[in-house]
């Protein structure tokens, strides 16, 4: 009796130590480097799923996206864009990753073509007429996917980058720098980029920077949408505080930045860590404030890229439309 006693109180207690060690399993979230976009959403995102009862750490890494995809690390960012590059191994990738999944939209990515404002570039047309006499930022060998930005914005106008003369740059910031110092006449500007108004100021005797409004006609988008699928043009209004805003309104490019994981990861997880982020902006806000961008009701846009089940379950019982 007494050792069937002690075997069933080894047993209970293996049981309770095995639910113990469950519920602190650590969850990995890849960011990129310190300072990147990857990295502050990551930190924000961690916070809040700590604050909900998930133990959840950053990693930054490279790259990630094949760690992603094997269940090695269970959530990342990414844009809409390079996610379906991923998946489908086209792109700036050479396989497929087919276990990837999507949690949902973050915030928007608004991004565009600028150039020196005294170059009178203001549509993707006034481009066209003068494409052989400019100079664009062109391979991005650090940053693989902005060369297909940039594409869809010439495509978008019936251009390819064969089209100018190509000055090759290292990575994103690197083409803002070679705009602000005069090495390129066109390069890919994020929306209120640090990087862009310090080039702006650079240029302050041509005017500062501008953005090329793109071409919101059908016919346009659906060039645009044959490398940026996942991509939207969006119209500003002219504004004399935005770089790129002060002179006149403009169609530039809206990317979803999205939260991924894998088809490996446990659905319930899933279904915490999605609601945790669709209820809890004000906290993301605090923590990076693009975060002040999102949008709960577009949190899940049409995309090739499927749907983790527990983000899917979440946005069923919140009534956010999937995959519009």
């Amino acid at each position: 009796m007494k050792n069937l006693t002690k075997r069933m109180t080894v047993s209970l207690f293996c049981l309770l130590a095995g639910g113990a060690a469950a519920h602190a399993q650590v969850v990995t979230i890849a960011t990129g480097a310190q300072g990147s976009l990857a990295y502050n959403s990551g930190q924000a995102v961690a916070k809040v799923a700590n604050d909900v009862g998930i133990t959840a750490r950053t990693q930054p890494l490279v790259g990630y996206l094949p760690l992603i995809n094997n269940g090695e690390v269970d959530f990342g960012f990414s844009n809409g864009v390079e996610v379906e590059y991923a998946a489908a191994g086209t792109g700036n990738y050479d396989r497929t990753h087919p276990e990837l999944r999507l949690v949902g939209t973050m915030f928007p990515l608004t991004t565009g073509l600028m150039a020196p404002c005294d170059l009178g570039l203001k549509t993707i047309a006034d481009v066209k007429a003068k494409a052989s006499e400019l100079r664009i930022a062109s391979e991005y060998t650090s940053s693989t996917i902005i060369p297909f930005y940039i594409a869809g914005g010439l495509a978008n106008g019936g251009l390819t980058y064969d089209d100018f003369q190509k000055v090759p740059v290292a990575s994103f910031v690197a083409g803002i720098d070679a705009l602000g110092d005069g090495l390129v006449d066109i390069a890919l500007v994020s929306l209120n980029a640090g990087a862009g108004q310090q080039a702006a100021v650079k240029l302050q005797s041509r005017g500062g920077l501008c953005y090329i409004s793109q071409d919101a006609s059908e016919e346009g988008l659906a060039a645009f949408k044959e490398y940026l699928p996942a991509g939207e043009l969006v119209t500003l209004p002219q504004n004399e505080n935005v770089n790129g805003l002060q002179n006149s309104d403009a169609i530039i490019m809206d990317i979803p930045w999205m939260m991924l994981t894998s088809s490996a990861v446990d659905e319930e997880l899933v279904y915490t860590i999605t609601k945790a982020v669709a209820e809890n902006r004000d906290a993301l806000k605090a923590s990076f404030g693009a975060f002040g961008r999102a949008k709960t009701e577009k949190m899940a846009p049409r995309n090739a890229v499927e749907y983790h089940p527990g983000a899917v379950r979440y946005y069923q019982e919140a009534g956010i439309p999937l995959g519009q």
